[in-house]
């Protein structure tokens, strides 16, 4: 027993709290001002091709909202959508998600768009990409502007790797791109650009998206076709459409190089790079 006085003059030390406790309080302090651990944008998706991009790059949690598209057939990522909200493309919609991000391609008006800015809100546009370097550039920018540029690299690195492997796998085979609205592809558009990237040459010379002849499919009928959209066609086709037309079956029967599924090619993003690979897949050994 200490004597009275002893502890007279001298402040009471407090009593030590428990270190544990310091070390992850001073842990908290230090990941909250670490760069790059804030949290990600939240992100709202306007249209399909919209979704594509949100779902690959965005983290799920940072995910605000989809397309009421983003689940239909020829949604390439729907198996990821499942259990994420999907929104319609107004104002009063878009604001109720609190998106920090909007990210369109062509959802959205540009009434819409101005009044969402005009709201803080930064809305990203999807360029219409009709070559590789336009989808690469796709790719960062979107990654950009989720705070995702490695999750965009990533991406952008598949796609350069599956053009490698792709690479002249045809040796210069000439086909016709078919769809089942009788509409072909020249040069200056996306089709081209993977046609191309195959080994594939164009018998299409002319630029953009064209309608085909079926009288001239009858006089003079392609050697090979590459059928682009004919999964949707048979899951919704119109009975009356020229993709119904005996002439335009025959040749999609009888001269197809391959069949492209509609989720690679309806937006300008690394669906093409797939595409690519897919048609690279077909090419003889």
């Amino acid at each position: 027993m200490r004597p009275p006085g002893a502890d007279a003059g001298h402040p009471r030390r407090p009593a030590a709290r428990p270190r544990g406790r310091l070390i992850l309080a001073a842990l908290a302090l230090g990941l909250a001002a670490a760069p790059g651990v804030q949290a990600a944008p939240r992100v709202l998706a306007f249209d399909q091709c919209a979704d594509q991009y949100v779902l690959a790059l965005s983290p799920r949690e940072a995910i605000a909202g989809l397309s009421t598209r983003a689940d239909d057939a020829d949604s390439r990522l729907r198996a990821r959508a499942a259990g994420l909200p999907r929104r319609r493309v107004d104002l009063e919609t878009a604001l109720a998600a609190r998106p920090d991000v909007v990210v369109r391609y062509w959802g959205g008006d540009p009434r819409l768009i101005a009044r969402l800015e005009d709201r803080g809100v930064r809305v990203v546009t999807i360029d219409e990409a009709t070559d590789f370097p336009g989808l690469r550039a796709n790719i960062r920018k979107v990654a950009a502007a989720l705070d995702q540029p490695a999750r965009g690299e990533a991406l952008v690195a598949r796609l350069d790797r599956q053009l490698a492997r792709a690479a002249g796998a045809w040796g210069g085979t000439r086909v016709l791109y078919l769809t089942p609205s009788g509409v072909t592809a020249g040069p200056g558009t996306l089709v081209d650009a993977v046609l191309r990237a195959a080994g594939l040459t164009n018998a299409e010379t002319r630029p953009g998206y064209r309608t085909v002849s079926l009288e001239g499919l009858v006089l003079d009928p392609p050697e090979r076709v590459v059928l682009g959209f004919f999964d949707t066609f048979q899951l919704a086709g119109d009975s009356w459409g020229p993709g119904r037309h005996r002439v335009l079956r025959r040749v999609a029967a009888e001269r197809a190089l391959a069949s492209v599924p509609g989720s690679m090619l309806a937006c300008p993003d690394w669906g093409a790079g797939e595409a690519v690979e897919l048609l690279a897949s077909k090419a003889p050994r």
